[in-house]
């Protein structure tokens, strides 16, 4: 089952108002996914030299603050710290100084918070009308493929930047995992979405383009799958070749927005005169900044 947000701001008028429209297209696909909820959301760029992290404790007491550098802030038993060094550096020496502690994302602007939990009552434990931002992903689970945790709720990160929503399911990922981790890939959960978020890292450090590694995700994945996928700069869309899995795309002059159902867009302002259709199998659909501003 589960459910699919997304909402890209092409209008910069609009970010004020990200954490608003998403809170309102992901509690609509609260019956999709009654499990766990999460969003990765974009904004509020680290200064050059710094990395951003956004972190979890199953300990609601932890003490944030003995893991050094700016705590920006704490939402439920997620915090996001501002901390001097290169991304793999800094989520490297976090993750051995702290092993109970989880790296949920790690890069220049990206945060993302999960929990388990209904997804109207996830959108209010996480204040997520508060959002600023110019990009945001959401997921709501009904878990397959995996036990319900907060480490196995969707958006997965693993890569700096970049994080993936999926529904569906692959029939390869164990396999696949292996092979990964022979490249050097390691994984937190046995969920079959972080496989394939670890292959796009693999891909992209490989030298792929986002559209040549989603690409070949035609070829390596095995099962059926609707992607969406986050980047510093935008995201982007993949349905795998049978396309069983429900998705709809829609875009204004102000905005992008990709869900499970229309009935997530519907909320958005504007929605009534927007260019709605259902993407191709097979095919990339991707916005970036550079692209559209």
């Amino acid at each position: 089952m589960c459910g699919i947000v997304g909402l890209f701001c092409k209008s910069p008028e609009l970010e004020p108002r990200l954490g608003e429209y998403l809170s309102a297209m992901l509690v609509q696909m609260n019956d999709r996914g009654p499990d766990s909820a999460g969003v990765a959301v974009y904004r509020d760029p680290a200064p050059e030299g710094v990395t951003k992290l956004t972190l979890y404790s199953a300990d609601s007491a932890f003490d944030w603050g003995a893991v050094g550098g700016e705590l920006v802030e704490t939402r439920a038993r997620h915090a996001v710290l501002l901390l001097e060094g290169d991304a793999a550096e800094v989520e490297a020496r976090v993750g051995a100084s702290f092993p109970e502690v989880r790296v949920m994302s790690a890069g220049q602007t990206i945060e993302i918070y999960k929990e388990v939990g209904l997804p109207h009552e996830f959108a209010e434990r996480f204040r997520l009308t508060e959002f600023t931002g110019t990009h945001a992903l959401g997921h709501t689970r009904m878990a397959t493929e995996s036990r319900v945790t907060t480490e196995g709720s969707h958006p997965f990160s693993t890569g700096h930047d970049l994080c993936l929503v999926h529904n569906g399911s692959l029939s390869n990922h164990n396999r696949l995992r292996e092979e990964l981790r022979y490249h050097g890939l390691t994984f937190q959960t046995e969920n079959d979405t972080e496989v394939a978020a670890a292959y796009l890292t693999w891909r992209l450090r490989e030298g792929d383009t986002l559209q040549a590694a989603l690409e070949s995700c035609l070829q390596a994945l095995d099962g059926f799958y609707t992607f969406l996928v986050g980047t510093a700069d935008g995201f982007a869309v993949l349905r795998d070749p049978i396309a069983c899995k429900p998705a709809v795309l829609a875009e204004t002059d102000d905005w992008v927005a990709m869900a499970s159902e229309y009935r997530a867009i519907a909320v958005l302002p504007g929605a009534t005169d927007a260019r709605i259709w259902e993407p191709e199998p097979s095919v990339v659909y991707a916005w970036e900044r550079m692209l559209v501003g």
